[in-house]
């Protein structure tokens, strides 16, 4: 069976060809900043970005209708439990208006469909585990003020991923397996698995957790509220201080981690400290979710790019070995993981959900 995965991102889009669960090849596709400036939203540039994959597989020399399936990067929609998602109206619909925000993922299920289509494939035109994967427990939503709700927004395609793949490593399905999964890039999630769910996980895009190379993570209250009311910023200043200039770029002026131990090995104290203290929220957080699943914990799994410094990773370690065995899982392959989704319905490992309003 041959599958074609989609990976829309704000300037890219990355795609892959399989063939029975074996990637052929891939291709990634960037785009200049004025030339997707052009269009009104994100929304708008779908037809855009449907030509440019055709041209890519023209180029690779495959043809549209040898596929049997299509499967793309789940955008923004309404809170859903995970699992793999045949693309239909009402998900096709709740992207296009952006109902729940505007994302380049959101594009990942129009181009699935409106490919599959084509190649005569319409029923296996799939996203997978989207960022706004919900399985929380009621728990874990409920915050000290009515008003105020935890929101479930991770890394749900790569800790799913991952997950499934420590589990085969022990020869256990992961729905009977319970894992503290960090996934660490410029965003930070720490989710608690248990049963096949993320039963726990702190809001990565803009809420708690651990400080990232790019987010704040969780602040003291009575300073973020000050901070609010100072009359020194705006609200869309602040957003960005939380998501996308806070963490080591507010600190340090980098979100280059590499770049911040090339500081500490020249002996400054100050990047030392912060990637010090990064690890060390990282490991309270995974203590955090250890307790949500009250101490059972089969595996801590550790993935993301930051996953890669084995100086990040042994600060973490050594906090944290006394809960359950260290695993690392460097970097994020989302490709394989939307086609690893993929392929299980259309094995009939798995039954398709269905996304309903």
């Amino acid at each position: 069976m041959r599958l074609l995965a989609i990976n829309p991102g704000s300037t890219s889009t990355k795609i892959a060809l399989f063939e029975d669960g074996t990637q052929l090849w891939d291709d990634t596709q960037r785009y200049d900043s004025d030339v997707i400036g052009r269009f009104p939203s994100v929304e708008a540039q779908e037809d855009f970005r449907l030509d440019e994959i055709k041209k890519a597989l023209k180029e690779k020399g495959a043809e549209i209708a040898d596929l049997d399936g299509v499967v793309g990067r789940g955008g923004l929609l309404r809170p859903i439990p995970g699992g793999t998602y045949r693309v239909d109206e009402a998900m096709m619909e709740d992207m296009k208006e952006a109902r729940y925000g505007s994302h380049a993922s959101n594009l990942g299920a129009a181009l699935a469909r409106r490919l599959a289509d084509e190649a005569g494939c319409p029923d296996n035109s799939f996203i997978v585990d989207p960022v706004v994967v919900d399985e929380l427990v009621d728990e874990a939503r409920l915050s000290g003020l009515p008003e105020i709700e935890r929101r479930s927004i991770f890394h749900a395609l790569n800790q799913k991923a991952i997950a499934r793949t420590a589990a085969d490593e022990m020869g256990k399905a992961y729905e009977d397996c319970s894992f503290v999964v960090a996934h660490m890039g410029g965003g930070i999630s720490v989710g608690a698995h248990r049963g096949g769910r993320v039963i726990d996980v702190n809001n990565a895009l803009d809420g708690d957790g651990p400080f990232s190379p790019e987010r704040a993570g969780t602040l003291p209250t009575g300073g973020l509220v000050k901070l609010c009311f100072g009359g020194t910023v705006t609200e869309k200043d602040l957003r960005k201080k939380l998501s996308g200039k806070g963490g080591l770029v507010a600190h340090l002026g980098t979100n280059d981690l590499r770049e911040v131990q090339r500081r500490m090995g020249d002996g400054d104290e100050k990047a030392g400290l912060v990637f010090r203290t990064m690890a060390y929220q990282v490991a309270k957080e995974i203590g955090s979710r250890a307790a949500s699943l009250e101490g059972e914990v089969d595996a801590i799994l550790l993935t993301g790019g930051l996953a890669y410094s084995d100086v990040f990773v042994d600060e973490i370690r050594r906090r944290v070995a006394f809960i359950a065995p260290v695993k690392v899982y460097p970097g994020e392959d989302e490709l394989k993981a939307l086609a690893d989704g993929a392929y299980r319905v259309m094995s009939g490992k798995e039954s398709p959900k269905v996304y309903e309003k």
